[in-house]
């Protein structure tokens, strides 16, 4: 009996350990979990700074049609209370905007009304639903003039009635460079028809209107085509009627966002520096009577400027990423210093609208502990409110620690990037290290809510293991200098930046260097799959969707070769062939076994279903261990919940029985 005693006390404390073990791994974030996940995008400050207006991503439930997630549109008191419902699934609206007479205008596709996309308004009540145009093919963009009088929106050219009967009769051959369609501009009276303002070969990108509603700002190209658009558009004024137009900046670069002064003399900019600069991360400020521009982006700044706008006509304010987190900044002119407003902290911003005034602040902020939510903002205090709470259920769950950390890359720079560790993590314990490197190269892993199905972190914490998510040179968040410190090495002291990340993590005890997994999203993808090849011996397995397999294959086909080839590799392939095929995962095979899971969604313009096909047969046929999945209808990512869910459980499963 004294014997037995011991015994059953172990075997009690065994079945006790792993009930605890199960309930604690229960606890974590799930695949379910993470497609059930609700986001505030857009936000818009009323101009009295007593409301706010903001959508809400939804996802599509598993009884619910496939489909993208649904757009849902709330007013919100700034005060408090509850927000008011304005469009709810299973309609979706976007680009919420306050008008000079209070109401709030949002786009929307709302078939009792119209078949296609069009400007709506309620009041500040979320009641008195009215509709404002009646385009026929449909609308983009829209904003009001600073007056009230005029609408402006985008349409797309409709397909021609030629063309429809060409193609109803079968005739519809896609030939390079015929049947372009071209995004015009239109500006409506509010109480007129609408007129298109411009004509012949000029695609708009984006406007704005200028303060004495008789001029436009319009960011325009020549051409169609995601390759122009990332390079090659200009910055342009015209009169509202279509006259007068006259170019600002044409010199061929990453633009972005445009903002007038409040006294209509210039326009901020967001701007690359040079063409090879891979953001349009600087800022500057174009005289509107086409005088002069100037790059006004504080000297040795390492930062990348997403968004600007004025406090006043000789101030700026702008928001900005540094490393891993976002600021909101003001900055003089007529001093070119920079001062914070708000940032620095946890909070991330990803959507900042000011009050007439520009005392109060309405974003779009998220957190290591919740996606974005809506937060209301003081510019003195810079203090911060947060009014919403989606998703509370996730603090019930468990998330693993997670902080910013550096280590010494590739000759000595500091290399930045995020780590979450696992769940019920145990200090000693050496765990599995999963790595997901972010895509671009010029995006960045922000120290925030981090959780997608293409990028599980939490997930896979818990599920054991360390994640890791590298911002390495060539990433957004450090200025120009940094993102471009791999041009002509893709794949060289980048990827080293990454290696060296592991012996760091090694060094501390923290990982076992021999259970490392990689899993990443197009360039990130790259990266996978040059793991997976050109570095077989460190990865014991590797994930790889939409990514790039053969690099002169993908300058091929992708829709954007110039883009590519200029802000990233600053080199086209055919100036230097040899360095695109050595820097080519399939290039590697012959000394390659790691196991490669390779996944694609078949809409895909940017990288081409072709990468993964080709890098799995290669791998089928040097009897690697790879799976290949397809996925029907999706672009460049994930849209569809089924899909989201397959992946992320082929992730788990794949790492489950190849690292650990």
């Amino acid at each position: 009996m004294n014997f037995n005693k011991p015994v059953h006390a172990f075997f009690l404390c065994i079945i006790l350990t792993i009930s605890i073990t199960g309930l604690a791994h229960s606890q974590g974030l799930t695949a379910e979990d993470v497609v059930s996940i609700e986001t505030v995008g857009a936000v818009t400050m009323s101009p009295d700074s007593e409301m706010i207006a903001y959508t809400l991503s939804v996802p599509r439930t598993e009884s619910e049609s496939v489909g993208r997630n649904y757009s849902e549109l709330y007013l919100l008191p700034v005060s408090g209370g509850e927000a008011t419902p304005v469009i709810q699934k299973p309609q979706s609206a976007g680009s919420p905007q306050w008008g000079s007479d209070g109401r709030l205008y949002f786009t929307a596709r709302i078939t009792d009304h119209h078949n296609q996309v069009q400007v709506y308004s309620v009041n500040r009540s979320g009641e008195d639903f009215q509709k404002h145009t009646d385009s026929e093919h449909g609308l983009g963009s829209f904003s009001w003039s600073a007056d009230g009088s005029t609408l402006a929106y985008m349409a797309m050219d409709p397909v021609s009635d030629e063309r429809r009967a060409q193609e109803e009769k079968g005739y519809d051959m896609i030939v390079a460079g015929e049947n372009l369609r071209y995004m015009r501009l239109w500006v409506q009276p509010r109480d007129g028809d609408a007129e298109v303002v411009t004509s012949g070969d000029i695609y708009v990108w984006d406007f704005s209107w200028a303060p004495d509603s008789e001029r436009l700002a319009i960011r325009i190209s020549d051409t169609p085509g995601a390759d122009v658009e990332q390079m090659f558009t200009r910055y342009a004024v015209l009169n509202r009627d279509g006259s007068g137009l006259s170019t600002l900046m044409d010199a061929p670069k990453k633009k972005a966002a445009m903002s007038w002064s409040p006294d209509g003399t210039k326009l901020a900019v967001v701007a690359g520096k040079v063409y090879s600069d891979p953001l349009p991360q600087r800022l500057w400020v174009l005289e509107a009577d086409g005088s002069g521009n100037r790059d006004i982006t504080p000297d040795n700044w390492e930062g990348t400027v997403e968004t600007v706008g004025w406090m006043d006509s000789q101030t700026l304010f702008f928001t900005a990423v540094e490393r891993s987190t976002t600021y909101l900044y003001n900055l003089q002119l007529t001093r070119g210093t920079k001062t914070r407003i708000a940032g620095g902290g946890d909070e991330i911003f990803r959507s900042v609208s000011m009050d007439a005034n520009r005392r109060a602040f309405a974003a779009s902020v998220n957190t290591k502990d919740h996606p974005g939510e809506v937060y209301a903002g003081d510019v003195r205090r810079g203090e911060l409110q947060r009014l919403t709470h989606h998703n509370q259920w996730i603090s019930d769950r468990q998330l693993g620690e997670q902080t910013s950390i550096t280590w010494q890359g590739a000759d000595g720079l500091e290399i930045e990037g995020i780590l979450v560790k696992p769940v019920n993590y145990q200090e000693g314990v050496r765990y599995p290290l999963a790595i997901l490197p972010h895509g671009g190269p010029e995006g960045i892993s922000m120290n925030g809510w981090n959780t997608r199905p293409l990028y599980p972190t939490h997930l896979l914490a818990n599920e054991g293991y360390v994640v890791l998510k590298p911002n390495y040179r060539g990433s957004g968040g450090r200025g120009t200098g940094f993102a471009s410190a791999n041009h002509r090495d893709l794949g060289g002291k980048e990827f080293e930046d990454v290696l060296l990340a592991i012996d760091h993590l090694d060094e501390q005890g923290l990982i076992d260097p021999d259970k490392v997994g990689i899993s990443g999203t197009s360039y990130g993808g790259y990266f996978a799959a040059w793991a997976a090849t050109r570095y077989s011996d460190r990865f014991a397995a590797g994930i790889t969707f939409a990514g790039l397999s053969n690099w002169i294959s993908f300058m091929g086909t992708t829709d954007i070769p110039h883009e590519m080839s200029v802000v990233h590799w600053d080199l086209y392939w055919f100036d230097n062939p040899g360095q695109n095929w050595e820097r080519s995962p399939v290039a590697w095979l012959n000394q390659a076994n790691t196991p490669l899971l390779v996944a694609h969604g078949l809409a895909d313009d940017r990288v081409h279903p072709e990468q993964s096909i080709q890098l799995h047969q290669f791998l089928e046929m040097k009897n690697i261990p790879t799976g290949l999945i397809l996925y029907p209808r999706q672009p460049h990512g994930l849209t569809e919940r089924a899909h989201q869910l397959d992946f992320m459980n082929r992730v788990v499963d794949w790492f489950e029985e190849h690292v650990k």
